[in-house]
């Protein structure tokens, strides 16, 4: 949700304070440089301290930094507020991941993942609905203000609300054996073999470095997306700000429709007995890739409003069932004690090599005055994701009780 406002509020932000888009490339950027380099810490605490702990204080300080953004007058003082956003952000998705691995059975977790996963599109696809009327009234910078007051109320209904399955009073004795039994036959085999495998050990793995680069070549362009689908539509389709809200939007719904279907999909495959978890999801994200690539590379060449639209939808509906699966693979490769840590790893990967992504696509546009080359290898390193996946992650972390 917090790239939501940003994005809306780009071509406002541009013309008041007379930013280039390499300016606000390189904003995108720095918020995914800090959100890539804290996921390691992060995986870490929150393997260490427990999901509701840190998941707490980290979004506070995500809400807290979104506030002050709308403060900003300044390419420093924007550039300061999306590195704390960074801080904030970096473990909620290793923390979400966590949080499946306890309350479900490894079969089911690819649905439970999709569902949580399509949060990231459901605040673009909601979002412009709802905040573009509040731009419209009260200025871009009311955008940051309501998302970050939002933000602090999500925090203490969480703090509230969630607890563990084994500190939860509303699991029947049944569930909680269910979950339990499951839990135990991931990591049974060998909890010694478990633990030796370290943490430094971890960036040993060939698997882990397959997940590393198969999610750098998704967020690449998923962050083209975030950083400028609002400013390529104002500038490619001759959009108004007061339509801005609704055709931002539409794109994104495909996004829900790829990372829900996704993980339906492979939840069902897996129990028609298609395959193991961790091959099913890795034959997803090579189709979903290829397709994503392909949808992405066609997107400069659409005449009008529609095909565009269309095309944007298809892309990012594949582009969201890959990352609903990658996001899954972590329980399928690692013993319950370390998917944060390795799930956290892989996004480390994804987001330190993407967030080149936004200013490289910045800098073209700014340049050549085109879109066209930022697309053109946007699809190019999509479809690479699923080689990635396809050929580097075959099996589960060498040593681990998931093996």
């Amino acid at each position: 949700m917090a790239e939501a406002p940003f994005s809306l509020a780009t071509p406002q932000m541009m013309k008041e304070l007379d930013l280039s888009a390499a300016d606000i490339g390189l904003m995108a950027s720095v918020f995914s440089w800090t959100y890539a380099v804290m996921q390691l810490p992060a995986g870490h605490l929150i393997d260490r301290l427990g999901s509701r702990r840190v998941y707490t204080v980290a979004v506070t300080l995500w809400s807290l930094a979104t506030l002050a953004t709308g403060l900003c007058y300044r390419l420093p003082q924007f550039l300061a507020a999306r590195l704390v956003l960074g801080v904030g952000e970096a473990p909620c998705f290793p923390a979400s991941a966590k949080i499946t691995t306890r309350w479900f059975p490894r079969r089911e977790r690819g649905t439970a993942t999709g569902i949580w996963d399509s949060s990231s599109k459901w605040g673009p696809a909601l979002a412009p609905l709802l905040l573009v009327p509040v731009m419209v009234h009260w200025g871009w910078r009311a955008l940051f203000v309501v998302t970050g007051v939002l933000g602090l109320i999500f925090v203490v209904a969480f703090w509230i609300g969630y607890r563990d399955p084994d500190g939860s009073r509303r699991l029947s004795a049944e569930e909680r054996d269910l979950i339990q039994a499951d839990a135990e036959a991931q990591d049974a085999p060998a909890e010694q073999e478990a633990e030796a495998v370290s943490w430094p050990r971890l960036f040993t793995q060939r698997t882990v470095w397959g997940m590393i680069l198969g999610f750098f070549c998704t967020i690449w362009i998923w962050n083209i997306f975030l950083a400028f689908l609002p400013l390529y539509l104002v500038r490619t389709q001759g959009i108004d700000l007061a339509k801005l809200g609704l055709y931002a939007s539409i794109p994104w719904l495909g996004g829900v429709v790829g990372d829900v279907g996704g993980g339906f999909l492979t939840t069902r495959l897996i129990a028609r007995g298609v395959g193991s978890p961790l091959k099913v999801r890795r034959m997803l994200i090579l189709a979903c890739a290829l397709l994503a690539g392909a949808s992405v590379m066609l997107v400069p060449s659409a005449h009008g409003l529609a095909p565009t639209l269309v095309l944007l939808t298809l892309a990012l509906c594949f582009i969201s069932a890959i990352t609903g699966s990658a996001w899954a693979i972590p329980g399928d490769v690692a013993p319950q004690h370390q998917v944060a840590s390795v799930g956290a790893i892989q996004n480390f990967g994804g987001y330190f090599g993407g967030a080149f992504s936004p200013l490289v696509a910045g800098l073209i546009v700014d340049r050549t005055d085109s879109w066209s080359p930022a697309f053109y290898t946007g699809g190019v390193v999509a479809a690479l994701a699923g080689l990635c996946y396809w050929f580097i992650v075959r099996r589960p972390i060498a040593g681990s009780a998931a093996a």
